[in-house]
């Protein structure tokens, strides 16, 4: 990985930023972090939050934060304000969410039984398409092996399976952070990802967003990334989690 400084910001348009550890610091949004967001914005650069957080979180933040839209859910959705109203843009119709939420709900005490100390992530109930199984944010701190155990059972029962610097999610469905973007310039843009992904930077920290390290040329991790081995962005900052970001951000706003 390269020192941010190494990363040249002309002709950068957006921003695309993952959230728990990224923006936030030890699980709070920091007022330098969310300052970084604003300045971005005010800008004129597009700043898209990019999450594994559920749709009610999203909700509130495509409504109330300095962003031009979020994908949520690793990729289920996509929200964005148009100063008018929410708009909400799903990967699978309600009747197919349904059907697989269902699904979701019957191998959680499968899950819980294995892996001793792991929960329902406190934030279940306001997700549309995926289990959260949390491993170190309200449960006592459970090694990295026991939410890769959680990933495999996941995987096992036919579930796509990433983990996050706090949850293990799971869901039925080829969909990913990429995609979901993907889908979003497409649709709310009009852009080719592909032709467009020079022109964007994408920031995170943990295996979640491995597919969007790998597609962007200009990736960035926060310093913290480093607490997972083998996940490679082109960039690290020298500051983790909010910190980072502000550091990302003052560096993008330097020409």
């Amino acid at each position: 990985m390269k020192p941010l400084a190494e990363l040249d910001p002309r002709g950068v348009r957006a921003l695309l930023v993952d959230i728990d550890d990224t923006i936030t610091t030890a699980g709070k949004l920091t007022s330098p972090a969310y300052a970084a967001l604003e300045r971005l914005h005010r800008a004129g650069l597009r700043v898209i939050p990019v999450t594994g957080r559920p749709a009610g979180w999203c909700d509130h933040i495509a409504r109330m934060w300095p962003v031009d839209a979020v994908v949520g859910e690793n990729g289920a959705f996509y929200f964005f304000h148009d100063g008018k109203r929410l708009h909400k843009c799903f990967h699978d119709p309600l009747d197919v969410r349904k059907q697989k939420r269902a699904r979701l709900e019957a191998l959680t005490a499968q899950i819980f039984a294995a892996v001793p100390g792991c929960a329902l992530a406190s934030d279940q109930s306001y997700r549309e398409t995926d289990l959260a199984i949390d491993y170190c944010e309200d449960v006592p701190p459970l090694p990295l092996a026991a939410a890769e155990r959680i990933a495999g059972l996941m995987r096992a029962a036919g579930l796509t399976a990433k983990v996050s610097s706090i949850h293990v999610n799971g869901w039925f469905g080829d969909y990913d952070k990429l995609s979901g973007t993907r889908r979003l310039f497409a649709e709310r843009y009009g852009l080719d990802l592909d032709s467009a992904r020079s022109e964007v930077v994408f920031a995170g920290d943990s295996p979640n967003d491995a597919p969007m390290f790998d597609f962007f040329p200009r990736s960035v991790g926060v310093a913290n990334v480093r607490r997972f081995a083998g996940v490679r962005p082109r960039y690290v900052t020298s500051a983790e989690s909010g910190a980072g970001l502000a550091e990302l951000v003052t560096h993008l706003l330097t020409t």
